[in-house]
């Protein structure tokens, strides 16, 4: 009987001992790269390492650097468009200026289109956005070396809604410098 009462008093013991041993908490998961620009725009980021700011400054060469120092970090299209309008250029000819004066900085140029349309349809039209935002800052003498693109068709809208008003804040083209 001693042996048992012995048993049962470590097992008590063991398990006295991992009660207060929980889980730690998951670390927060950033958003995806670029998570299509919008926290390049929300920049509502902490300070330190790895947010692009010491204090309330934000970094040369930083997301928040290059939001605060250009016009836009976005271009906007018209229904089933990638044409680059005149207004677009001025927001691209603020990134080119940027990006000139900030010669190691890459971006990724993200493309996106509204809820209508297919997958497939909506992915090319992305792509063929993103391009034409990268092929402008090209010609005005950004290097295709420190420029990507990628398409996220309709799977990453910047404005909730399934009105005019939100397809037209999703047709667009984001400039984001990954963290």
């Amino acid at each position: 009987m001693k042996s048992n009462g012995l048993r049962i008093a470590v097992i008590a013991a063991a398990l006295a001992m991992t009660a207060g041993c929980a889980k730690k908490a998951p670390r927060d998961i950033p958003p995806p790269p670029g998570g299509s620009g919008e926290a390049a725009v929300d920049s509502e980021a902490g300070t330190g390492p790895g947010t692009g700011t010491v204090g309330t400054t934000a970094l040369p060469g930083s997301r928040e650097h290059f939001v605060q120092n250009v016009q836009s970090d976005r271009i906007l299209f018209d229904t089933d468009s990638y044409s680059v309008d005149d207004q677009d250029r001025a927001v691209l000819d603020s990134q080119v200026a940027y990006l000139q004066a900030n010669p190691g900085v890459r971006v990724t140029i993200e493309g996106h289109a509204d809820e209508r349309g297919t997958r497939e349809y909506n992915l090319a039209l992305g792509d063929r956005r993103a391009n034409s935002a990268r092929d402008y800052l090209q010609s005005r003498g950004v290097s295709a070396a420190r420029m990507q693109t990628i398409s996220w068709g309709k799977e990453r809208p910047g404005v909730d809604g399934h009105d005019e008003s939100a397809w037209a804040q999703n047709r667009r083209a984001v400039t984001v410098v990954p963290e």
